[in-house]
């Protein structure tokens, strides 16, 4: 399955797990980079001293590629780029910032880059930065996302007839045939995020994953536009955020009510009422909790058969 995508970043399958916060640990990244994919330490809920322990910890599970996200809004990001060149991780993805900060220094030291966007402008002025790809993702995602709202079916076709750069589609894909699609659509990999929150080795409390495995269509809504864009599973906190929106809540109002900790409390502590609860709207096609692996396999088993499948009379006309 070689690509731009495969031979940019020395992996086997077009295949990335998103760096998701307090998800995405050592043993997450590590796995999925040993079964073919690219495996991401999601350094956003970390401390320096943590993200330098994950990393040491993941370069002695797997001898694969795997990278860092790195949100720009991190306080301490000066220290996690330090140890990031230090450790001589080969590939950093940036998200919630501005890519131009410190692409530059990243790829001096050799690091392949990658931006996370979610609209067309965006995506122009990563590649204007100097980026080696880009992540394009689309108002299914969960976590943190674009405020246009605009779906990964149209974002993917949009950005790729407009940059150069590779492309990778998130938001959205959780399965075999969704990777196909977001493929034909014109990127050369997709981004996985919520199917690997169901992984064992995910860091995320088994609560929360056994909540996913729960949610169908609908249970999920994209919220808090005005502070930070989120997909959220509706659960009690949910509704004080949509009962405050009823009444008028001041940005200053919905900000109060966050608070500090809250993705903390919900995905890594459990707290199934009072917790941010995020995850994309393909939760409702998760159904089990599974070796990340084993997710991995059924996701390239899938994509090869979709791909058989096109060559079927339902698809000639």
């Amino acid at each position: 399955m070689e690509n731009r995508i495969t031979s940019l970043f020395k992996i086997k399958y077009p295949l990335v797990q998103a760096g998701m916060i307090w998800c995405s640990g050592w043993r997450l990244a590590s796995s999925v980079s040993n079964a073919g994919g690219l495996g991401i330490i999601g350094s956003g809920s970390m401390y320096p001293e943590v993200l330098e322990e994950h990393i040491l910890k993941c370069q002695a599970a797997t001898n694969k590629p795997f990278a860092v996200n790195l949100p720009m809004l991190y306080p301490d990001i000066d220290k996690h780029i330090a140890t990031i060149i230090k450790y001589k991780v080969p590939i950093v993805f940036t998200s919630a910032g501005n890519p131009k900060t410190w692409t530059t220094r990243l790829k001096e030291h050799g690091i392949i880059v990658v931006h996370v966007v979610s609209s067309l402008k965006f995506a122009k002025k990563a590649e204007d930065a100097g980026v080696d790809a880009i992540v394009a993702e689309g108002f299914e995602a969960g976590g943190h996302n674009g405020r246009d709202e605009t779906t990964t079916l149209c974002l993917i076709p949009m950005i790729a007839e407009a940059i150069k750069i590779p492309l990778i589609a998130a938001g959205g894909i959780g399965t075999g045939h969704g990777m196909l699609a977001a493929m034909i659509l014109g990127a050369h990999a997709v981004q996985i995020g919520s199917r690997f929150v169901t992984s064992d080795e995910s860091s995320a409390h088994d609560n929360f994953k056994n909540a996913i495995v729960e949610t169908k269509e609908g249970d999920t809504q994209l919220t808090l536009k005005e502070v930070t864009p989120v997909r959220l599973i509706k659960n009690e906190f949910y509704l004080k955020v949509a009962a405050a929106y009823k009444q008028g809540a001041s940005n200053d109002e919905l900000k109060e009510l966050l608070g500090r900790g809250r993705a903390k409390k919900g995905m890594f502590q459990g707290d199934l009422v009072e917790g941010e609860l995020e995850i994309g709207q393909v939760s409702g096609l998760i159904n089990a909790v599974k070796p990340a692996a084993n997710i991995v396999s059924e996701i390239i088993s899938e994509y090869r058969l979709a791909l058989k499948e096109l060559s079927n009379d339902k698809y000639l006309f």
